[in-house]
């Protein structure tokens, strides 16, 4: 099990940790997405992004575990 993480005094919940990785690979695929004209066959961005990063989230998890 994950304890608080201490940054510079601060302590943070495990979830940052989390929500922090599941961020980065969320704009580093929103990105590549964008290149490639995927979001062309998507029929509501925000949506599908909202979807994606939780999606991203929960692979955090799984992994991490």
């Amino acid at each position: 099990m994950l304890k608080e993480l201490n940054l510079f005094g601060v302590y943070l919940s495990p979830l940052a940790l989390h929500l922090a990785i599941a961020a980065i690979a969320w704009l580093i695929l929103r990105w590549m997405l964008q290149k490639t004209g995927a979001y062309r066959h998507v029929w509501h961005a925000p949506l599908f992004n909202t979807a994606l990063y939780v999606i991203l989230l929960a692979a955090t998890f799984h992994h991490l575990h």
